[in-house]
């Protein structure tokens, strides 16, 4: 399937349709915001098939998204590994907390201070925004969100944390200039393995 309005649209239907099953089967209020990230990245992916209707330039789907991708993640992602953490793993995420909150502070006030833009190149989208020490900010967002999965005490976001980093090196090799919305849609398809995890809490969460 090739990425478009259409491919996005049918990815985030069926990508917020599991997150939805996601959140209705948790039975933690502090596992909740792990089991909506199927839910967070389906409506992304949707909030992308709007920006392909715009055809590119600057828009609210456009920014929309941009907020979503970048300040949002690197936040929702290590607070809820922390909050659904056993106690004894849980000090070892306060670094990733700690990197993502920092790292929104300069993305939020880069979306609040700078235009958004989307460039439809071929199959992809290219997103511009004009983000001070890149290379810096871009190391603490992968260290936030990938960090925190790779830390966490259980097996399955562990999984889901190396399936992200593998897929962030191809997208980065194949797709640089539109790195971000890739790797989104790859990460909106890894979140499914959420699903597992969320099956393999109930049995804790009947005896909690």
């Amino acid at each position: 399937m090739c990425w478009s309005a259409t491919a996005d649209l049918v990815a985030g239907t069926a990508v917020a349709a599991v997150g939805l099953v996601c959140v209705a089967r948790v039975r933690r209020a502090r596992d909740l915001p792990v089991a909506a990230l199927p839910l967070l990245l389906g409506v992304h992916q949707l909030v992308e098939a709007a920006v392909w209707g715009t055809g590119g330039g600057c828009s609210a789907a456009a920014t929309a998204w941009a907020v979503i991708a970048l300040p949002l993640l690197p936040v929702w992602v290590p607070v809820g590994v922390l909050l659904s953490a056993a106690p004894g793993v849980r000090r070892r995420l306060w670094g990733p907390v700690a990197v993502g909150l920092a790292t929104a502070a300069v993305l939020g006030h880069a979306l609040a201070t700078r235009p958004v833009t989307a460039e439809i190149r071929g199959r992809t989208i290219g997103y511009g925004v004009n983000v001070p020490w890149m290379p810096l900010v871009l190391t603490g967002y992968l260290f936030a969100t990938l960090g925190a999965l790779l830390l966490a005490g259980d097996r399955r976001l562990r999984t889901l944390g190396l399936a992200l980093a593998a897929g962030a090196l191809a997208c980065s090799a194949l797709w640089r200039l539109e790195f971000a919305s890739t790797w989104c849609a790859f990460a909106a398809v890894a979140s499914l393995l959420v699903l597992g995890w969320v099956r393999g809490r109930e049995p804790a969460a009947r005896d909690a």
